[in-house]
């Protein structure tokens, strides 16, 4: 029996890791997450995993019930196992992008060549609406989702263009 000669399966690159950050990584980071993951969906960009983390996030905490909320309006699904998680030198260092929501969080993380915040992406912060009402995270959501259009345009071109050069 003749064996024909296969070509090795070629691993496929690894993807590109963007992570928001926020303070307790239970409102507004999350909510981006899951914004952002949607939106690479819907253009069909592939070759990027999103995640979200947060400077000051606490052990055994939960998604904010009105950030669930807020995405479910909107009809963007978040990760049903989903549970905040604290920033690590280490995620930082292998992360793609790093965007904060927060000049403020940028600054604490010191001088990362990868970590960007909404301000200077967006011309604006992205206030905490921890503990106030749905309307607030609602717009909240409105916000992050009116900035990821220029995040994606300057970090996550499409992997082939076509058209005339």
């Amino acid at each position: 029996m003749e064996r024909k000669n296969a070509e090795p399966k070629k691993k496929p690159a690894p993807k590109k890791k963007i992570i928001f950050v926020c303070t307790g990584n239970t409102c507004r980071s999350p909510m981006a997450e899951a914004a952002l993951r949607k939106e690479l969906r819907r253009r069909k960009i592939a070759g990027y995993s999103v995640s979200s983390a947060g400077l000051r996030a606490e052990e055994g905490s939960v998604l904010s019930p009105n950030s669930a909320q807020a995405l479910a309006e909107a009809n963007i699904s978040v990760n049903k196992t989903f549970k905040p998680k604290q920033l690590t030198e280490k995620m930082i260092k292998s992360a793609y992008l790093v965007v904060c929501m927060t000049e403020r969080h940028r600054l604490a993380l010191g001088n990362f060549p990868n970590v960007t915040s909404f301000p200077l992406l967006c011309g604006r912060e992205i206030p905490d609406p921890y503990g106030q009402d749905i309307d607030v995270y609602r717009v909240t959501l409105r916000r992050i989702r009116e900035c990821l259009p220029l995040i994606i345009e300057r970090y996550c071109p499409p992997a082939e263009r076509t058209g005339e050069d």
